[in-house]
C-alpha cells in the first residue's frame, strides 16, 4: 500500500535539471535586450525565484513594461520549444514503481503545460493524471491553493493522501495553505539560503531521489 496517494510534483528542479539549462539562460537573453546593464548569476535568479518569485521579479524588480513581459515570455517560450532538459537520476524509476502500484502524478509547475507533458513523454513514457501550469494565469498558479484543491476533488482525497515536492517556496506555501505534507527536492537546489529555510520549515528534506522513493514506496 502507498504512503500517498498522490504524488504532486514541481517540474522544474524537481522532475527536471531545466534552470541551469533553459530557464536562466533564456531570462539573461532577455535582459541583453532589456536590461543590459543587470548581470545575475545563476544563484542570485535561482534566490530571486524563490523570494520574491518570478512575478515580483519582473513587477517590482526589473518593472517590466507590459511589452517587455511579453518579449522576455516569447524568449523563454523560444527556449523551452528548442531544449529538452535531462531528467534526475532516478526519477524513471520512482515514477515507474509509483504508478505500478497505483499512485496518482500530478504535476503543478511554473512551466507550461504543453513543455510538461512533451518532457514526461520523452522521458518516462506517460503524461502526469493532471498538469496545473504557467498557462493558468496567476490567480490559479502556486502559490495559489486552486491546483491542489482541484486534485482533492478529483481524486476525492484528502489533504494527507497527497504529498506536495518542490525545490522554491510557492509549491510550500500552496501546500501549507491546503495542510498537504511537503518534501523539499533538495537534488534541485544548491543555493544555501533555500536550503536553510526549506531545513526549518518542510516536513521532508530529501537530498536525492532516493530518499523520494523511500518516502513514498510501501516496501
Amino acid at each position: 500500500m502507498l504512503k500517498f496517494s498522490c504524488l504532486v510534483l514541481d517540474h522544474d528542479d524537481t522532475v527536471v535539471r531545466s534552470t541551469p539549462t533553459i530557464h536562466y539562460p533564456a531570462f539573461m537573453e532577455a535582459l541583453e535586450t532589456l536590461r543590459p546593464e543587470i548581470h545575475w548569476s545563476l544563484e542570485q535568479f535561482i534566490a530571486y525565484n524563490f523570494d520574491p518569485g518570478f512575478e515580483a521579479i519582473c513587477r517590482d524588480i526589473l518593472h517590466f513594461t507590459d511589452e517587455e513581459t511579453a518579449f522576455q515570455e516569447e524568449v523563454w517560450r523560444a527556449w523551452l520549444a528548442a531544449h529538452i532538459p535531462p531528467a534526475f537520476d532516478g526519477m524513471d524509476r520512482l515514477l515507474r514503481r509509483y504508478r505500478e502500484q497505483g499512485g496518482i502524478v500530478c504535476s503543478v509547475s511554473h512551466s507550461t503545460e504543453e513543455i510538461i507533458r512533451r518532457d514526461y513523454r520523452k522521458h518516462f513514457g506517460f503524461e502526469p493524471d493532471l498538469v496545473f501550469g504557467w498557462d493558468l494565469g496567476p490567480q490559479k498558479r502556486k502559490p495559489s491553493p486552486w491546483p491542489l484543491k482541484q486534485i482533492m476533488e478529483r481524486f476525492a482525497l484528502g489533504p494527507g493522501q497527497l504529498l506536495m515536492v518542490d525545490d522554491l517556496k510557492p509549491g510550500w506555501q500552496m501546500a501549507k495553505t491546503c495542510g498537504v505534507p511537503f518534501a523539499f527536492a533538495g537534488w534541485g537546489c544548491a543555493v544555501e539560503s533555500i536550503r536553510h529555510f526549506m531545513c526549518r520549515n518542510a516536513d521532508w528534506f530529501l537530498d536525492d531521489v532516493g530518499e523520494l522513493e523511500a518516502l513514498v514506496l510501501a516496501e
